[in-house]
């Protein structure tokens, strides 16, 4: 059995093909200015490379504010330590990497359960504090995935890329940049989800400046806590978003070359209990490619799922309904395919 109850819309190809013939580059500082202004308003681009003549390969100058999130780690080395410090990090890490796997996966990519009008642009918010683009950027590309999982239009499949373009090289293509409105038509047409997919740093932006502020009030509320903006501002923000990306890009890429493959997804998807919890659920990759509609991932009971748990309890306060479930047989033909669990 391969069969996903719910057809996702179109995606186009990412890749150019090989016989366009690419336009010569722009000069270098035109690049630069151009690369700034996508930084503030994302969609800025989009018209210029909606054609998809545009080279499949990294582009360091929209890399570089990425990078830099990464180099402001080692400030932990002039700004110290404290327990409320890492403990914020640790906060924002589960918080995060749930509205990514909850929101912008189950929700916004797969449509796996029902939300208000409302909610649904809270958690676009609160997926988007995550820097991993706005919510219709996310769907669109994931979708595009769902549809050629490892065939050669995949863009961050291990298989046809490598290891490090599926797990980071990817997003910083210039081909891989823009919204495909197309293949998000549901979303595309809430003005307010479009606004935070068109400017989404802004959000990233406060926080990183709340997590100062809220570490610069506590050494002068509370010293004994032995924090301060800086601090926070390191481990609350720098570090808290680098573990959530590669949390993250693991899915991407260590999924589809290490694991334990229990469905014939006619794909590189596995299942690794490892990542299933470091992602909260999302190491069941091979259930979800299996079976892409159900809200669970971990289809035994036996199979982590904190961010399906998550949902559960926010079911019962009537934030979410709806929730689709995993179909008995495909339970069943689980049980069928395995002797114990996989520990990978």
């Amino acid at each position: 059995m391969n069969a996903p109850v719910e057809t996702l819309p179109p995606a186009e190809s990412a890749a150019p093909t090989a016989d366009v013939a690419l336009p010569p580059p722009a000069p270098l500082i035109i690049r630069m200015l151009r690369t700034m202004r996508v930084w503030i308003d994302s969609h800025s681009s989009m018209q210029s490379e909606a054609d998809g003549k545009v080279p499949l390969k990294v582009d360091w100058f929209r890399l570089a504010p990425f990078i830099g999130v990464h180099l402001a780690c080692f400030s932990v080395i002039w700004v110290g330590w404290s327990w409320v410090a890492v403990g914020v990090a640790l906060g924002f890490y589960v918080l995060r990497m749930f509205a990514i796997t909850g929101f912008y996966h189950r929700y916004f990519s797969h449509r796996t359960y029902s939300t208000s009008r409302v909610f649904q642009f809270i958690m676009g918010c609160i997926g988007n504090s995550s820097v991993q683009r706005g919510p219709l950027w996310w769907a669109a590309h994931h979708r595009h995935h769902h549809k050629y999982s490892d065939m050669p239009e995949d863009g961050h499949s291990p298989r046809q890329h490598g290891f490090l373009w599926s797990h980071i090289g990817w997003i910083s293509a210039h081909a891989n940049f823009r919204t495909d409105m197309k293949a998000v038509p549901d979303l595309a047409k809430f003005p307010e989800l479009v606004l935070l997919d068109r400017f989404d740093t802004t959000i990233p932006i406060l926080l990183g400046v709340g997590m100062f502020f809220l570490g610069y009030f506590l050494n002068i509320f509370w010293p004994g806590l032995g924090t301060s903006g800086s601090q926070m501002l390191v481990w609350g923000f720098f570090i808290s978003t680098v573990a959530v990306a590669h949390g993250t890009f693991t899915v991407n890429s260590l999924t589809h070359l290490w694991g334990k493959q229990v469905y014939p997804s006619n794909d590189d998807s596995r299942n690794s209990m490892l990542i299933a919890l470091i992602t909260l659920g999302e190491g069941w990759h091979n259930n979800h490619h299996y079976y892409q509609s159900s809200v669970r991932q971990g289809f035994r009971w036996w199979q982590i799922d904190i961010t399906y748990y998550g949902l559960w309890c926010m079911s019962k306060v009537g934030l979410i309904w709806g929730l689709k479930p995993v179909p008995a047989k495909v339970i069943a033909d689980a049980g069928k395919l395995m002797d114990k669990p996989a520990t990978a």
